[in-house]
């Protein structure tokens, strides 16, 4: 949610107001439910490639890529 608030005060700022409406109305959309599930799955995907990480002594390019996404 952080990004879409960023891109609204952006939106705002350089006078796109049709682009700050579509975002307000996004984040209207979301419910604490969907943020809390998003969390969950990305927290999932973490956890699975930080094991892999550990047990396997190695991080491929794909590992690292989805933790960094992951954590964002």
């Amino acid at each position: 949610m952080t990004q879409e608030l960023t891109d609204l005060r952006a939106s705002i700022l350089e006078g796109r107001y049709s682009d700050a409406l579509a975002i307000v109305d996004e984040l209207e959309g979301m419910s604490k439910k969907e943020i809390l599930r998003k969390i969950k799955a990305f927290l999932k995907i973490l956890i699975v490639h930080l094991i892999k990480n550990q047990v396997e002594k190695r991080l491929t390019n794909s590992w690292a890529a989805s933790i960094r996404n992951s954590i964002r």
